[in-house]
């Protein structure tokens, strides 16, 4: 049966707005977000309840037409484009985009998979709450590709991932049926938590059509500090004194390399003057809905054991809201400074808190040892272990390419860095199409056994973003 033939029988089950044929407006669903890779697909199904999504399905399995689920195609794994073939199709959940319910008293928020995240927030704070998953996509990324990669972002460290903040859940499996789990318990005791499998799933087990979100209090005060490391400052150390003498009010605990921070400033048209110590510097904030804490005055007395410890040449609380501002502007223009320098290699490194001062020594011998001429830029979210150790593209030089063969050399040295500390290739990124080889190379053979498993008994045609993550029981290695 021709391609045309599916796009007609699907149209019939879709409205006017819910079929995108035309190459020019197809383009924009089948490229990534880094550009690495484009894809190609006949068309773009934009479903507009979980019924069509259900109904779209079932007639892809019936036809065997591969699927790839789709929100904001924020991945940086290519787990939202499609493959090269030209015979999946791309389901955007664009359409699907209401909050359904924000529960004050339950403290959650049930939404379509495909809210923008923002809207999310938004949402939440309207009603004097908030949702803790914050990352730099947020005002275009939505929430089910979020459940999909288990997004991580700026509050980790208090909050947990995306898994963490997930209580119900809405997935239509491969075959189209509907698992609805859209309750709001924190306590539900009652067999497999199916819900958390579709969580870093990538799309490869169904199609996530709504969820519900753990909300907490949104905070009233803040307290927002620069810090800028003395030579040799422990992280880890740093990090738990912090934690502890905060009393757990800690949001976020930001790392940033000196040439981080030039390439920030360097794209902003009015930068700060912030700067870094000889080991960096690091973005502390606390946070708290409670009117009688003063935080700043905390923070300046943990400052102040900081400082008494000599891991720190100087630090600077904010002290307004524009202050405060203009620091997590550096923090965030990081990534769009490494784009206006020619872009980067990107690895989205985990390690164990106590090894990350180890990492970095060792991965900077790598470096230097490869080609002592590489920049590099490294920052993240190291008060939950995750390092972006980023290789910066040098002038005129072709990025594809040379993103290619630092990621079949120099970037295995660092994975393997990471992999004999504890640690992993991805933190928060997931795998997609573009890691899945790391998950083969590093990922430990009983584990990946289950999660052929896995994929085998959610998706045994393979329709399901088949290419992502892992390869089901009947495939053989390097298919």
């Amino acid at each position: 049966m021709s391609q045309s033939v599916h796009v007609r029988a699907f149209r019939d089950l879709l409205d006017s707005g819910g079929v995108v044929e035309n190459p020019e407006r197809i383009a924009a669903y089948t490229t990534d977000q880094r550009q690495l890779f484009t894809g190609s697909t006949f068309a773009v199904l934009k479903p507009a309840t979980t019924q069509q999504v259900a109904d779209v399905v079932r007639l892809a399995a019936h036809y065997g037409i591969g699927i790839v689920p789709q929100g904001g195609n924020t991945s940086y794994c290519g787990s939202a484009t499609p493959d090269a073939s030209g015979t999946q199709i791309v389901v955007s959940l664009e359409r699907m985009d209401r909050i359904r319910e924000v529960d004050p008293v339950s403290m959650s928020i049930s939404v379509d998979a495909g809210a923008i995240l923002k809207n999310i927030q938004d949402a939440a704070a309207a009603a004097g709450l908030l949702l803790p998953l914050s990352l730099g996509a947020e005002g275009s990324c939505r929430i089910g590709g979020n459940i999909g990669t288990n997004a991580g972002g700026l509050s980790v460290v208090r909050y947990g991932m995306t898994r963490d903040l997930l209580l119900g859940i809405e997935t239509v499996l491969a075959d189209g049926t509907v698992v609805s789990d859209m309750r709001k318990l924190r306590k539900n005791n009652t067999g497999y938590d199916v819900k958390q499998c579709f969580v870093g799933s990538e799309g490869t087990l169904g199609i996530v059509t709504g969820a519900v979100l753990r909300l907490a209090p949104l905070p009233t005060r803040r307290a927002t500090a620069w810090l800028k490391l003395a030579s040799g400052a422990p992280l880890a150390e740093l990090l738990a004194l912090v934690r502890r003498e905060s009393a757990d009010l800690l949001t976020a605990f930001e790392f940033m390399a000196a040439r981080s921070i030039a390439l920030a400033t360097d794209a902003m048209t009015d930068p700060p003057s912030l700067g870094a110590g000889p080991a960096g510097a690091v973005l502390v904030e606390f946070a708290s809905s409670s009117r009688h804490l003063d935080l700043d005055e905390l923070m300046e007395a943990v400052l102040a054991e900081a400082i008494e410890a000599g891991w720190l040449d100087d630090a600077l609380l904010a002290q307004s809201g524009s202050q405060r501002t203009a620091m997590w502007r550096l923090r965030e223009t990081i990534p769009e400074g490494e784009k206006r320098r020619s872009g980067s290699v990107k690895h989205d490194i985990s390690v164990p808190l106590s090894s990350i001062r180890r990492f970095l020594d060792l991965a900077g011998a790598q470096v230097r040892s490869y080609d002592a001429n590489l920049e590099l830029s490294v920052y993240g979210h190291v008060g939950d272990g995750n390092l972006h150790y980023n290789v910066l593209v040098p002038p005129n030089v072709d990025r594809l390419e040379f993103t290619k063969r630092i990621e079949g050399s120099l970037s295995l040295q660092l994975y393997d860095t990471a992999a004999a500390l504890g640690g992993t290739f991805s933190a928060e990124h997931g795998v997609g199409r573009f890691k899945k080889h790391l998950l083969e190379r590093y990922g430990d053979p009983g584990r990946i056994a289950a999660m052929r498993r896995i994929k085998t008994a959610f998706d045994p045609a393979d329709i399901m973003n088949s290419g992502a993550v892992v390869r089901p029981l009947d495939e053989t290695p390097g298919s």
